[in-house]
């Protein structure tokens, strides 16, 4: 990503959220909006996947504390297209500076720069933009890995319970033939157009300059001049690799997960990237979930329903439990199993929803439907649909 692209690109916008937004809110409107324009529930739609980037570019921003607070102060900086002088400035217009030597370390000879800033503005913002200097020269940066994305498919168990799944991973890594320097000797050269930083600044405009990747040596602030063969000159190769990652209990189907430091390993030295895992989980026969509760239809028998009694009912992976039904239970009424759900991130289970229904016998035979009829004949005053027909008239 560019400086530019950084302080012009409003993530806040991007999510939907206000720049005083919590951490909740934030993570709460990436995922809804992750959800709606996910690649796989929009085949084909070329500006849904753009979109998509664009929300996982803002959450990468905004959800991680520390980005997120450097990009506030860059865009309090120098959001507005220019760098405010502060009282005293001469002419109160903008400076005309070139940010390369501001994230660079300050001025030069160890003394204050234009507008009296001295080289801590540099420290601020080196890490930010990648820049740094070195007794006073340029050397080159070490370069994170790229971030890369897998998905993996549960059954409904497993997401309730957890699981270690292998994952097969194909990204770019160091590559072996050269050592991951791109040359076939092993001694690249500093490039000579941006001087071993692997960024370019240019004019853009109201007096400063922003910075690019350099365009010769795509960022890496090396040129080989003897490619190598397997990497032509990248230092960067196809690698595939097989991990075990643990999915935590509780993941719901279409949840992104985030494992720091298993995505594409850095360069010179720098961190690896992360691995997102999308989850899909398999529907279960038996059991439904809502949230953090598992839910389940348990029939009942007429008898049961009118009369009242005990009903044995199946948990996911354990024993099952007996629930008191209370006489006169009408059909579809829900009941709760406490603790018999699905893990929360604090490890408690949310709970299992028992909904009743009430099974109709197709076929009686015998002493079952004598007594039926009997009770159709004790019964034969009560009208259960006269109310409804009293309500209907009066509408």
């Amino acid at each position: 990503m560019s400086t530019k692209d950084f302080i012009e690109k409003d993530y806040y916008k991007v999510l939907g959220v206000p720049k005083d937004a919590t951490d909740a809110e934030i993570k709460k409107a990436y995922r809804k909006l992750a959800r709606e324009n996910h690649p796989d529930a929009n085949k084909g739609n070329v500006k849904a996947e753009e979109r998509f980037k664009e929300i996982s570019e803002a959450n990468d921003i905004l959800g991680d504390t520390k980005k997120r607070k450097e990009y506030d102060e860059a865009r309090a900086l120098f959001g507005n297209g220019g760098f405010r002088p502060g009282p005293g400035a001469a002419g109160g217009g903008t400076f005309n500076f070139d940010l390369g030597d501001l994230f660079g370390g300050g001025a030069q000879g160890g003394g204050q720069g234009a507008g009296g800033f001295g080289g801590g503005i540099g420290d601020v913002f080196g890490g930010l933009f990648n820049r740094g200097t070195a007794g006073g020269g340029t050397r080159t940066q070490p370069r994170r890995g790229q971030d890369i994305e897998s998905e993996v498919t549960l059954s409904f168990t497993e997401a309730i319970e957890g699981a270690t799944v292998p994952l097969r991973m194909s990204s770019q890594a160091p590559c072996k033939a050269c050592s991951g320097t791109g040359d076939k000797n092993g001694t690249p050269r500093v490039c000579p157009t941006c001087v071993g930083t692997g960024q370019v600044s240019r004019g853009s405009g109201g007096g400063f300059s922003l910075t690019d990747p350099c365009p010769d040596c795509k960022g890496r602030g090396l040129i080989a001049e003897h490619p190598c063969d397997v990497c032509k000159g990248s230092g960067r190769a196809k690698s595939s690799r097989t991990m075990q990652v643990r999915i935590p209990a509780g993941v719901s189907d279409g949840q992104r997960i985030r494992l720091r430091g298993k995505g594409t390993p850095g360069e010179r030295g720098g961190p690896a990237g992360d691995l997102y895992v999308v989850v899909h989980v398999k529907d279960h026969s038996v059991f439904g979930r809502k949230g953090d509760n598992l839910t389940v239809t348990v029939p009942v028998t007429y008898a049961e329903a009118a009369l009242g009694g005990e009903v044995r009912v199946p948990t996911l992976g354990g024993p099952p439990v007996t629930l008191k039904l209370p006489a006169g239970t009408p059909n579809g009424r829900t009941m709760r199993a406490r603790g018999k759900g699905a893990v929360r991130k604090d490890g408690t289970r949310g709970d299992l929803l028992v909904t009743v229904e009430v099974s109709v016998p197709k076929d009686l035979t015998g002493k079952a439907r004598e007594a039926l009829e009997a009770y159709r004949e004790a019964t034969a005053d009560e009208d259960p649909r006269a109310e409804l027909f009293e309500a209907a008239k009066g509408a």
